[in-house]
């Protein structure tokens, strides 16, 4: 009865299973994964099976499509599920894949605009695709398999025929599955109006960096510049390279999101794929134009001009750091910073920090960035005003302290970058406070496709988390934040699976959250140390931590108050806030202390000596209160054997 009721003959009308060329997309999986479709131009084939959950036909073509990945996953042949019904989300594709112990991805489209371009009609439909050219060269159903015996698999022969660079002798054939239904599919897009919803929706969106003087490659100044740029719009929308937030969206509510909602995707690719048609009305984005002010945030308190710099043409530019005095004679509490930079195509990113005077030698300069450290700039990164009643307090005299990255364009330039601040009026409640949990003994094995990294920050004392921002360079692909808390209980607050290093993100909580002390912050990055990595310098390279992008980072910064704490009653300790953070990426198990073996090279030699005697609670390892005792001694010269 089930054959009889969804059996159809699958319509391609002027449709050549051998001239649908397949256009690159990004999507999400049912874990959060992110997969690039032309990532994959490597593979001997890409397989893709239409997925709908409780469809029949899926869960009988299930058994089949696994065992053709088990078969042809050596010969470099890659597997994907796609889901593009709407009745169906990623809580329940997940629930699906455990209950039918689905290991290959399930990608998620829940905007159908990857569903609609492959021309996908029925789940249990498998996709056979040429990664040479982006054909599908084979649609339909696995095999013939009735009732009772299977006498030809077709996938199998599509899949043998790419491998051997040989023609399909069918190349579609009628599919078998429950209906995917495509709401949108069939209206008239042309009738999506330019003046009164995609004009606004850009200038909302897109036009604060799309404009003239912005950071954007081009300016949306009118529906002519729109019009021309379409198709790179659509396709920089399916590959999520635009708009430049990479968060999760199931993930946690942050403020300042630049993300667009299914229904905007949905609505600017249809408006494009539909011509763009300008139709009737005024062009909004003609008639007011936007302007680019120089402090977003007002005129600042206090303006401080970085020492310009040459940026040669070409070449290799060290990390430059440099210093400003600072200018006033009475303490203020900011509250806010605005970097601009003087050209904005040669500075990868500033930091920006203070220095008393009481710590202003010449051994401390350069680290003095995160002495009292401000703010950090990259592309989309150029403002920060920090949580309510907040401040960090800069003291008399001193100076101000920067680390300034440069990237050579092709033309000689000089720099000259300056910050704006802005100060409280009246002393804040709490200090605004920020750390990094990081791992600068990192190694990068070479041709490593996802080599993964991780560390963590424990808290002592309960805070309220403000925000984090994962970080690190050309071989960086996905970054994820965890809270491991007492109980055992484990939260992801933040993942970023399709990491861009040429954005740099605050993702700054909606509301603070609350974390109770012995609560764990655990950064894990991923790194695509491969060749199927375009970004990448030499994946034949074992690479290392290093400030230069072709070096890497596991680089998680936060900010944070103490829920105990007030500017009037400072209980933070930032020598056991430095121990913590060593810990952190010393404890390679992520077990709370660090064993002797954990302990690297010549570090493990020293603190040998001197083990067991620190090893209060004789328990194989050393936790936090432990090291930091030992740190102590140390900084006084009464560790044994320290140096």
């Amino acid at each position: 009865m089930f054959r009889v009721l969804v059996a159809s003959v699958l319509v391609l009308s002027a449709f050549s299973a051998h001239a649908a060329r397949v256009d690159n997309f990004v999507l999400l999986d049912h874990r959060g994964d992110a997969h690039e479709l032309y990532y994959h131009q490597a593979a001997s084939a890409v397989v893709v099976l239409a997925q709908g959950n409780g469809c029949p036909a899926v869960k009988n073509a299930l058994a089949d499509f696994k065992a053709l990945r088990r078969d042809y996953e050596s010969e470099g042949v890659k597997f994907f599920m796609l889901n593009s019904n709407l009745t169906d989300d990623r809580a329940s594709i997940h629930a699906e894949a455990e209950q039918f112990d689905i290991e290959i991805p399930i990608l998620d489209d829940e905007t159908q605009l990857v569903g609609e371009s492959l021309n996908l009609i029925r789940t249990g439909e498998i996709l056979v695709l040429n990664p040479q050219t982006w054909e599908v060269v084979y649609r339909g159903p696995v095999n013939d398999r009735g009732d009772t015996n299977v006498s030809r698999h077709y996938a199998s022969e599509a899949i043998n025929a790419v491998i051997d660079g040989q023609e399909i002798e069918v190349a579609s054939r009628d599919a078998i599955g429950c209906a995917i239904e495509y709401p949108l599919a069939n209206q008239d897009h042309s009738a999506i109006s330019y003046s009164e919803t995609i004009a606004p929706l850009l200038k909302e969106k897109c036009v604060v960096c799309h404009t003239d003087g912005g950071i954007g490659p081009w300016a949306m100044s009118e529906y002519t510049m729109v019009q021309g740029f379409a198709p790179m719009i659509r396709e920089v929308l399916l590959t999520q390279r635009m708009p430049p937030w990479h968060a999760d969206p199931h993930i946690g509510v942050f403020k300042n999101d630049k993300s667009l909602s299914v229904e905007e995707k949905q609505t600017l690719v249809h408006w494009i794929e539909a011509g763009a048609p300008r139709g009737a009305g005024e062009d909004p984005l003609a008639i007011a134009k936007t302007v680019i002010v120089e402090w977003p945030l007002g005129e600042p308190d206090l303006v401080l001009d970085i020492p310009e710099y040459t940026v040669p043409a070409t070449g290799v530019v060290d990390y430059q750091f440099t210093n400003v005095t600072n200018p006033l004679d009475h303490g203020v509490w900011v509250k806010a910073a605005t970097v601009v930079p003087g050209d904005r195509e040669v500075v990868h990113h500033i930091l920006a920090g203070s220095l008393e005077a009481s710590k202003n030698d010449g051994g401390r300069r350069v680290n003095g960035i995160f002495d009292n450290y401000l703010i950090g700039y990259a592309p989309g990164n150029e403002s920060h005003i920090f949580p309510t009643d907040t401040g960090v307090y800069i003291a008399p005299g001193g100076e101000y302290s920067f680390q300034l990255h440069y990237t050579p364009v092709g033309r000689e330039t000089v720099d000259r970058s300056k910050i704006g601040l802005y100060f409280y009026d009246e002393q804040p409640e709490d200090f605004y406070r920020q750390d990094v949990v990081l791992d600068p003994t990192i190694r990068i094995e070479p041709n490593a496709a996802r080599h993964e990294e991780v560390a963590y920050f424990e808290f002592d004392k309960p805070v309220l988390l403000h925000d984090l921002v994962p970080h690190s360079h050309f071989r960086g692909v996905a970054s994820k934040f965890e809270l491991w808390k007492p109980d055992g209980t484990k939260e992801v607050i933040l993942s970023v699976p399709n990491y861009d290093f040429n954005w740099q993100r605050t993702y700054e909580f909606l509301e603070p959250k609350h974390i109770t002390a012995g609560t764990k912050l655990v950064h894990t990055t991923w790194y695509d140390n491969s060749a199927a990595n375009p970004g990448n310098p030499d994946p034949e390279r074992e690479v290392p931590w290093g400030l230069q992008s072709w070096d890497e980072m596991l680089y998680g910064a936060f900010s944070y108050t103490y829920v105990d704490e007030s500017t009037e009653a400072p209980i933070h300790d930032k020598s056991l806030a430095q121990t913590t953070q060593l810990i952190g990426f010393l404890d390679k198990n992520l077990d709370g202390k660090v064993s002797l073996d954990e302990f690297p090279g010549q570090m493990k030699q020293r603190m040998a000596k001197s083990f067991e005697m620190l090893d209060a609670n004789a328990d194989g390892g050393l936790d936090i209160k432990e090291f930091h005792f030992f740190n102590q001694l140390r900084s006084f010269g009464g560790a044994p054997g320290g140096s």
